[in-house]
């Protein structure tokens, strides 16, 4: 019999934090395509996956009942960086552009890191460096990140000075949080 995930991380009059569900998936697949975004299915099909396979918190947020962001957390890092480090990693996070300003992401990272202070008292994530990214990178500088120091890295990998590029999805800084006791 499979696992339930049915937890509900926080709540308040508008702001819900729960665990995804499979019919989830396809409800932030087409408001992102919605929204003129590259999206598919697959991707929230492989984190409800890894949910089952490896543990990950795979998260949703609603706002005002509706499926507004996600948010997932891998006990220990797998790409980039900090890959088999120890090191938990906030992965995939998004707001919905109609529910964004409206407190939805600060809320998703701080469940996120809640969790993530299960594992470790430090947290970690890539985040895209093209504009699409900008208010990702603002909020995580604003809540204590820093750039790890290894650089720009290109299809988990370290992009090598002069080396070409892509500024796409695949070219990430990575970033480092001392958690606070408690989180």
């Amino acid at each position: 019999m499979a696992e339930q995930h049915n937890k509900i991380y926080y709540a308040d009059e508008n702001i819900t934090i729960r665990d995804m569900q499979q019919e989830d998936a396809a409800v932030i697949t087409a408001e992102e395509i919605a929204q003129g975004w590259n999206a598919s299915v697959d991707k929230y099909e492989m984190r409800l996956r890894d949910r089952q396979e490896k543990n990950a918190s795979v998260l949703v947020a609603e706002y005002q009942g509706r499926v507004a962001g996600y948010i997932n957390v891998y006990p220990v890092s797998e790409w980039g960086a900090y890959a088999g480090k120890g090191y938990p990693e906030i992965v995939d996070f998004g707001v919905l552009e109609k529910y964004r300003r409206h407190g939805i992401g600060s809320k998703l990272m701080d469940v996120a890191e809640q969790i993530a202070g299960k594992y470790s008292d430090r947290v970690c994530l890539g985040v895209g460096l093209h504009s699409g990214y900008g208010s990702a990178q603002r909020m995580y500088v604003k809540r204590g990140y820093i750039p790890d120091g290894s650089g720009v890295w290109y299809d988990d990998k370290v992009c090598e000075p002069n080396a070409a590029c892509r500024n796409d999805d695949d070219l990430v800084l990575y970033f480092m949080k001392e958690l606070e006791s408690g989180n």
